[in-house]
């Protein structure tokens, strides 16, 4: 596993550069929870995962479901950064005929599921997970947002991993407290996280979701739990890397106009 904790910071602000340039020139997505995943796709992508992007489609390799859908950005950016497909895909987002839309399609290399309507990609990554371990295939990985959670599939998908000791999944829960609506605990309280999973079956990791080596060695201890599946519970900052969009539930969903990207761009650096 890559250990180079700056280079994989460095990774993880080119991520976050390439989420704001996409939006800016789509003129629409979800900037907030991209951001706040940042670092957990940095270190799933260029650290964890057994991945080839000149074989996509490598029988064994480990897979990732990105669950909150809405969540597209950061993703194309992290599969453009590890070279599944050229850095000039991500300028058509949202584009008609595009590669990229505003949600993940298995059309995209590198894209293991179609997903957007939450707790979808869970259930998808529960069956993955299952067919591993038929197939002796690799390890499964999926990331859910906290306001998913009030989605009830999300706890059927629990259920079953649990049952089947699906020891092979890693879920992470990217727990920046805010969704569309606002604050978690005033829309639908999805607390406490690690406890429901527990009850479910699940080894339950809780971390600093901005924090490289917490974020790998975490996954270094879902890799050697037996017998259960493991959640990684994340606490992270919406918006993160912009301070502007920090902590702000109105950049769930809004693009930034010209001057907004500028100023996320001189903090992030690199050229619009």
């Amino acid at each position: 596993m890559l250990t180079d904790f700056k280079q994989l910071e460095e990774t993880a602000r080119a991520i976050r550069a390439n989420v704001i340039r996409q939006l800016y020139r789509a003129g629409s997505g979800h900037p907030g929870g991209s951001l706040s995943a940042a670092d957990i796709l940095t270190v799933l992508y260029f650290g964890e995962m057994r991945v080839d992007p000149k074989n996509p489609q490598l029988p064994d390799r480990d897979r990732f479901v990105l669950s909150k859908g809405h969540a597209a950005p950061v993703l194309y950016a992290a599969l453009a950064e590890k070279g599944y497909f050229p850095k000039e895909e991500l300028e058509g987002l949202r584009k008609l005929g595009a590669l990229l839309q505003g949600h993940p399609n298995i059309k995209v290399p590198g894209v293991e599921m179609s997903t957007g309507s939450l707790g979808q990609g869970f259930s998808a990554a529960v069956g993955m997970a299952l067919a591993a371990r038929m197939d002796g295939g690799g390890r499964v990985y999926a990331l859910l947002g906290d306001g998913e959670l009030e989605e009830g599939l999300v706890w059927e998908a629990a259920m079953s991993a649990g049952h089947y000791r699906l020891d092979n999944l890693c879920v992470t829960v990217d727990w920046n407290g805010l969704q569309i609506d606002g604050r978690n605990e005033d829309v639908m309280t999805v607390a406490p996280i690690g406890d429901k999973f527990a009850s479910f079956g699940f080894h339950v990791i809780s971390i600093d979701g901005h924090s490289l080596p917490a974020i790998a060695g975490a996954f270094a201890e879902a890799r050697a739990q037996k017998g259960k599946p493991t959640v990684v519970v994340a606490k992270t900052v919406k918006g993160k890397g912009v301070s502007f969009m920090e902590n702000e539930a109105g950049w769930h969903g809004k693009a930034p106009n010209e001057e907004e990207a500028k100023r996320a761009m001189a903090e992030l650096g690199g050229a619009l």
